[in-house]
């Protein structure tokens, strides 16, 4: 027991965290090489009002319970035990740590030498002895009652899923129907007129980017940056106070069900974009905030000949040992929580290559999965990987297992390429239009398993895409040296914004192109909040610290015309089945069928043959879709049957006179044309005997009459 200390009341050893209870509250912190520790109880400016001793310890978590102790109660903890580096040993009593369970934080990080377990500026193999109480966050003790009466999750199938990919502060901070003292929170995005956009857009799964409790890094603080992406989680459990409208001591975790039960009131799903392969604490000479002073050789992944050193395959200096039992656990926790706590509807793993690496290679075996797959808790959740992360073998698309989507980054690459005319033929391209059964057949996963998208927020907004060549990120103080570098030329002309009429129209044909293969292909669509309505960012395609109108959605100057385009897309996608198909098209004549699914067409209208498709100079392709042949039905059995619809993509710069299919009907309607700037009003239709001239890049959509 620590001097002067009082001794804690047993409590019990779960769950771990700060639990409520009708004699007070249960603390309980799993630390497995601890040799004591200290719950300290403290008031708004860091001070302690008073320090107890979890003198109980079963099964390596320390636990007990305080009387008195409710809802708002702020917390730390004081971990004792060795520091001795070299041996991945890092505790430091002198360093006031977040609990990893905490249900809300308050408070922010005050930079400073205090903060770090090691004598700043001598290395990290002396310990420090500086307290970091005044300079630190504080846990939050919550209550989880909240009102849940009436609210429906929305299950919507993969096969009507269309996901679209936002920021809570950078959707609704210049928003003009938002109350201004709602901008940049949970309440704004449950707002009515931010919900409005949602649902008119036709979307029907917000994925929000992550809103576990996160840290702005010193080198972003000492530049006048701030965290804006929010890719350095110090908090699992607990919602980003710094969303909040209502408060911080609690009242962030109300807002947050507030706003997923409005979601969900109109039929939209919640997706949280979870980061659970690093932490905020970096490297070894990184800050001592939580997990490194609590149990540093659990929660991480060290070096095995040379534990003083973090295992990263993230490039954020640590990454999380998800092969260890506690920090599984706490990943399951967490998880966990959020569906059944906070009502989530799934998860986008970050980096989640990371996650699957149990040894050294990525092992789709691994424990993570395996729990996961075991949960019935997760059972009915989406769940999203990120399939690469950056150590060796990382790249790991189309290879995790069955209930697991991917971002697709081959359809993005693919598609990008077919658009700016620098991909050879056809043949990859019309493997992406169809779902990447390359990729995600043989493994029994349907079409949706691929997540198809061409912008996501790291990187080019749609806009900028097709507007520039090179990055222009010149004020992230990186000297331009971040960010990819993989835009090449779009044969623009111009780099940048322009007033040339010729270039300007260009631009707004390819972000129609771009926008109509993604949210006609087969799988699951992602948009980016902003490509629906012309955003750009000047160039900047890594806006991680631009907390401002660089990386803020402009309403002001919405691209009318696009967002009405892009609701006309996401309709027609809705009203056919043949573009929503729950498996993989065959190609061939099946048993009981007359025709085959997909016919691949040249602008003869004739069937592709072996040699078209190995010609790598071939920039047109047309896609025709039997809907006399959808091997899908409704839950009552019956048979789905649509209209077969026929897709021609010529990204060539020139015209082209297209001969319709013959056999598949006399008269086509034309219900879509990228090269017109408006979507028809009524439709075109025209005889199948009669050449269709498809203009230069361009993508034309015709149904079956």
């Amino acid at each position: 027991m620590t001097d002067g200390n009082i001794a804690a009341w047993p409590g019990r050893s779960y769950p771990l965290g700060a639990t409520i209870r009708e004699d007070g509250t249960n603390f309980a912190l799993f630390a497995s090489d601890a040799e004591a520790v200290e719950l300290i109880l403290l008031d708004e400016a860091g001070g302690m009002l008073a320090a107890y001793d979890l003198v109980e310890q079963t099964d390596l978590v320390w636990h007990g319970l305080i009387p008195h102790v409710g809802p708002g109660t702020r917390y730390g903890y004081r971990v004792h035990g060795a520091y001795d580096a070299n041996r991945g040993l890092r505790h430091n009593p002198n360093k006031l740590l977040l609990d990893p369970y905490a249900r809300a934080i308050t408070g922010s990080v005050r930079w400073g030498p205090e903060v770090f377990g090691y004598v700043w500026g001598r290395g990290d193999g002396q310990i420090s002895r500086l307290d970091s109480a005044e300079h630190m966050p504080h846990s939050v003790v919550v209550d989880n009652s909240f009102d849940w009466t009436g609210e429906h999750r929305p299950d919507v199938p993969w096969s009507d899923t269309v996901i679209y990919e936002t920021h809570v502060r950078g959707f609704t901070m210049r928003h003009p129907g938002i109350p201004e003292e709602l901008r940049g929170t949970y309440a704004g995005l449950a707002h009515p007129a931010a919900i409005e956009h949602l649902t008119t857009l036709g979307i029907t799964s917000v994925e929000l980017m992550p809103v576990h409790q996160f840290v702005d890094p010193q080198h972003l603080v000492d530049h006048g940056l701030r965290n804006f992406w929010g890719y350095d989680s110090v908090g699992y459990f607990a919602p980003e106070a710094r969303y909040s409208s209502a408060g911080d001591k609690g009242e962030q975790v109300v807002e947050f069900k507030a706003m997923i039960k409005a979601l969900h009131a109109a039929g939209l799903e919640v997706i949280l974009d979870v980061v659970y392969n690093h932490t905020a604490e970096g490297s070894e000479m990184g800050p001592t905030l939580c997990f490194r002073g609590v149990d540093n050789r659990s929660y991480y992944r060290l070096v095995e000949e040379k534990p003083r050193f973090y295992y990263d395959v993230t490039g954020c200096g640590n990454s999380l040992n998800a092969g260890s039992p506690s920090t599984l656990q706490m990943i399951m926790d967490s998880l966990r929580y959020w569906v059944s706590e906070m009502h989530v509807d799934g998860f986008r793993f970050d980096l989640a290559s990371a996650l699957a690496r149990q040894f050294y290679d990525v092992d789709r075996l691994s424990a993570f999965f395996d729990i996961i797959h075991q949960d019935p808790t997760l059972a009915h959740v989406k769940l999203i990987a990120e399939p690469w992360d950056v150590g060796e073998g990382g790249y790991q698309v189309g290879n995790f297992p069955v209930r697991w989507a991917e971002w697709n980054g081959k359809y993005r690459d693919c598609v990008r390429d077919y658009w700016r005319g620098q991909v050879a033929g056809v043949g990859e391209l019309a493997a992406r239009l169809t779902g990447s059964s390359d990729l995600y057949q043989g493994d029994g996963r349907s079409p949706f398993s691929s997540i198809n998208f061409v912008t996501a927020h790291d990187g080019f907004t749609l806009r900028d895409l097709v507007s520039y060549n090179d990055k222009h990120n010149q004020a992230n103080g990186e000297e331009n040296h971040d960010g990819s570098d993989d835009n090449r030329s779009w044969n623009c002309g111009v780099e940048g914004e322009t007033d040339d009429p010729a270039v300007r129209a260009l631009r707004q044909r390819q972000q129609r192109n771009l926008l109509a293969t993604l949210i006609l292909s087969v799988g699951c669509p992602m948009i980016v909040a902003g490509d629906e309505m012309g955003r750009t960012q000047r160039g900047n395609n890594n806006v991680y610290c631009q907390d401002n109108e660089t990386s803020w959605l402009d309403w002001e100057n919405t691209d009318r015309e696009l967002l009405d385009y892009t609701r006309h897309l996401i309709a027609l996608r809705a009203e056919q089945p043949v573009l929503r198909r729950q498996r993989f098209f065959a190609g061939q004549v099946g048993r009981g069928q007359r025709r085959k699914d997909v016919v691949w067409l040249d602008d003869h209208g004739v069937e592709m043959t072996e040699a078209q498709w190995d010609d790598e100079s071939r920039r047109s392709l047309g896609m025709l879709l039997n809907g006399d042949e959808i091997p899908d039905h409704t839950a009552d059995g019956h048979r789905i049957r649509g209209d077969t619809l026929l897709l021609i993509v010529h990204s060539h710069h020139k015209d082209k006179l297209w001969t319709l299919p013959s056999g598949w009907g006399d008269h086509w309607e034309v219900l879509l044309n990228t090269a017109q700037g408006t979507p028809p009003a009524r439709a075109r239709v025209i005889e199948a005997a009669k050449p269709l001239r498809v203009s230069s890049r361009s993508l034309v959509v015709l149904r079956r009459v």
